[in-house]
């Protein structure tokens, strides 16, 4: 065996193996790393304290590399040979303090005792790097068991790719990531990692590294980020809703904050009520209230109505074509095709919007189809591209919004790829099911979520514009009307209240009269 002595660098790898990426639900496509202090060192046998204030300290075993020869500017085929011992290591963190440093890890990562490492080195000499096996037990159960074959970034890649930024020196060490099986432990635990090497001569082992995690007793003063966490931390930390759900029945964790409602959300309908109400409303208007929102990038720009004095509202069906190649053409552009089952199945209603990606040069949408979508109740047509056959597709009475005409087919620039998937149509991201708005200024795409409440101020900004304009047309100035200051605005409070009252009424008459 070989010696531990103090390293350097602890540099460790946020994410390595398979079974933890599909936890978590992400796969790296290149390792991530972040830094742990001297301080954070410990030894095999001793205790780490879980912070006062603190629920989610949770255990990580893994392999732990350290660098014999140093390592500068090395290929990965050579990066193993780099590697003089491996011992077993606990990355211990907590989740409470994730938020205050993000992947840095520093203050989750770095207090003292979270990096147990021993007890004993075992020296690769003979030994392949995936040959190794780490194994983890808490109070006494096997929680945790992977090889380091199925890495998704091996030992030797680990040490090129560090090796190109800044020296490894001897005693520096990597600790290579965590298999899927980490969860919290609470104070009165035992955690245990072994590392070995099964099928090696001997079968060399590190020994079990043993750590007791103890309750700390000073609390965290208010001179910087304080431990806070959330449901999404807690089923994060735990490993799954299953598993938190379990420790709160055996008094291990704390219960979820959000209460489960016995229903789901309803989800959203354009009503009849609601379309009515948001052809009412100009595209200028629900503009200002979404940008007031953050949706800045909601217009579709490029594309004005064919007809002019059309308006559509509806919900998005979506059809994506790709640029023209022969051979995808071949295989995508013939015989029913995507074009042609978008069209095909267009609902009462809906808007079909296609991604030509501004492509006009070429026609994608002519009178047969746009009278299929016609005949099925389709509430219009939406293309950043162009129209073939312009006139008579404006003669057949569907509010469409182009580009503008292009005689050419469609295989001139385009492959007709798929539908209904998220689109970008003339710089706008669309989604099925999202709300579909035009009119003489353009077309404008809401998220269902807004709908209701866009367009509700929508309206009462337009009647209030409304308001603004007959003042003008009596031979008012706009200073001070347009935008409404104080005085003006009351005046018109005053007269919308009014008329409301009136409006009241008079539909109270009307409900007595018909009563007798």
């Amino acid at each position: 065996m070989t010696a531990i002595s103090k390293p350097g660098k602890i540099i460790a790898v946020h994410l390595n193996y398979p079974s933890r990426a599909a936890q978590r639900g992400r796969t790296p496509s290149q390792p991530s790393y972040f830094l742990k202090p001297q301080s954070s060192l410990a030894e095999s046998g001793g205790t780490v304290e879980r912070p006062a204030g603190t629920e989610l300290l949770a255990f990580e075993g893994e392999i732990a590399l350290i660098i014999g020869e140093p390592a500068r500017h090395v290929s990965p085929a050579d990066g193993w040979a780099h590697v003089a011992a491996v011992t077993a290591a606990n990355d211990l963190g907590v989740y409470d303090l994730r938020a205050a440093d993000k992947g840095s890890n520093v203050r989750s990562k770095g207090g003292e005792g979270f990096t147990p490492l021993g007890p004993e080195a075992v020296p690769v000499e003979g030994i392949g790097q995936g040959d190794w096996r780490v194994r983890t037990w808490v109070n006494g159960e096997l929680v945790q068991e992977d090889t380091s074959d199925t890495l998704l970034f091996d030992f030797g890649r680990l040490v090129a790719d560090l090796s190109q930024h800044f020296t490894l020196e001897t005693g520096d060490v990597i600790l290579t990531g965590t298999p899927a099986g980490s969860t919290v432990v609470v104070p009165g635990d035992v955690v245990e990692v072994e590392v070995d090497a099964p099928g090696a001569p001997g079968a060399p082992t590190t020994g079990r590294l043993v750590t007791t995690v103890t309750q700390g007793e000073v609390p965290f003063g208010d001179v910087g980020a304080l431990p806070a966490v959330d449901d999404r931390q807690r089923i994060e930390a735990w490993g799954s809703e299953d598993a938190l759900a379990a420790a709160v029945a055996a008094g291990r964790a704390t219960p979820l904050e959000a209460e489960p409602t016995d229903a789901a959300e309803p989800p959203f309908e354009l009503t009849d009520a609601l379309r009515a109400r948001l052809s009412s409303v100009a595209v200028a208007t629900l503009s200002v209230a979404l940008r007031k929102r953050g949706y800045h990038d909601v217009f579709i720009e490029g594309v004005f109505a064919n007809h002019p004095g059309d308006r559509i509202v509806g919900r998005a069906r979506t059809l994506r074509f790709i640029p023209a190649r022969p051979d995808l053409f071949a295989s995508h552009g013939g015989g029913y095709n995507a074009q042609k089952r978008a069209f095909d199945s267009v609902g009462a209603g809906e808007v079909l919007v296609v991604d030509a990606r501004g492509e006009r040069g070429t026609g994608t949408v002519g009178d047969v189809l746009a009278l299929r979508a016609k005949v099925r109740g389709a509430a219009g047509i939406v293309t950043d591209g162009g129209v073939r056959d312009f006139d008579a597709v404006a003669e057949i009475g569907i509010p469409v919004f182009s580009q503008g005409p292009h005689p050419s087919v469609l295989g001139r620039r385009h492959v007709p790829w798929e539908t209904d998937v998220t689109v970008a149509c003339g710089g706008a991201a669309v989604q099925p099911g999202d709300v579909i708005v035009g009119d003489g200024d353009g077309v404008i795409v809401i998220p269902p979520h807004l709908v209701a409440e866009v367009t509700a101020e929508a309206a009462e900004q337009d009647a209030a514009d409304a308001w603004v304009a007959e003042r003008v047309a009596e031979g008012e100035a706009v200073d001070g009307l347009f935008p409404m200051d104080r005085t003006w605005r009351e005046r018109y409070e005053r007269e919308r209240e009014a008329a409301a009252s009136v409006a009241s009424t008079i539909a109270s008459s009307r409900r007595v009269g018909e009563s007798r």
